[in-house]
């Protein structure tokens, strides 16, 4: 999924000819805190309501030097980018623009945050699993394999560790589409993985919370 795809063509755009009220009033209609500012097609920067509540309500917006002018998005960028810079410079709303640097829309952070629970499976019903795993012994391919063969599917995954040493622990994150989970932690730990914890969506029954639980303390032990 590229940034163009989630381009917001409602939330109004700042000229160089509006006024700090102007801003203000948007700011308040569209419930965000941060508009950008464009002149002549090109992307100058984010205005923020922070900043504009410290001036006259009739200054100009040319007036004010916005922030972030060098943060963007090129429109072809996958959704992935466009979450690295917002996380990182804690935006509410990004710049997209083309390859001819002309600005072509908004992306907010909320619609970000949305499409990423899409992805990631958040909405679909089924369990969370935590691994603990070695770099060098990482095979997602293995272990979507060893869940596949309890008759269940990876939904999605998140892997966090260090990329260059093979002996450190990292943490592989599982969306599986099962709440039903007992076996498939015991398929996993019978072929040498960790499993750090389990999550569902919903309560598992009380059979089923016993069964677990019986199981991580064996294997606890």
């Amino acid at each position: 999924m590229t940034a163009a795809q989630i381009i917001n063509h409602e939330l109004p755009i700042l000229k160089l000819s509006d006024t700090v009220g102007d801003a203000l009033s948007w700011l308040e209609e569209n419930r965000i805190g941060q508009l950008v500012v464009v002149d002549n097609e090109k992307y100058l920067g984010i205005i923020s309501e922070d900043i504009l509540l410290n001036y006259d309500e009739d200054l100009l917006i040319s007036e004010i030097m916005p922030q972030y002018s060098g943060v963007y998005i090129f429109d072809y960028q996958h959704l992935y980018e466009a979450l690295g810079l917002i996380s990182k410079y804690r935006l509410e709303i990004l710049a997209a623009i083309d390859e001819e640097q002309n600005f072509v829309g908004n992306i907010t952070a909320a619609e970000i945050y949305n499409r990423f629970g899409e992805l990631l499976g958040t909405q679909e019903p089924g369990a969370v699993l935590v691994i603990a795993i070695k770099n060098r012994d990482y095979s997602l391919a293995e272990i979507s394999r060893l869940v596949e063969s309890d008759n269940a599917k990876v939904l999605s995954s998140y892997f966090s560790g260090n990329q260059y040493n093979g002996e450190e622990n990292s943490t592989l994150t599982l969306k599986i589409n099962r709440q039903n989970i007992t076996s498939i932690v015991a398929t996993l730990e019978r072929f040498g993985y960790i499993v750090e914890g389990a999550y569902a969506n919903d309560p598992i029954d009380s059979i089923e919370q016993e069964r677990y639980d019986m199981l991580m303390k064996y294997l606890s032990v």
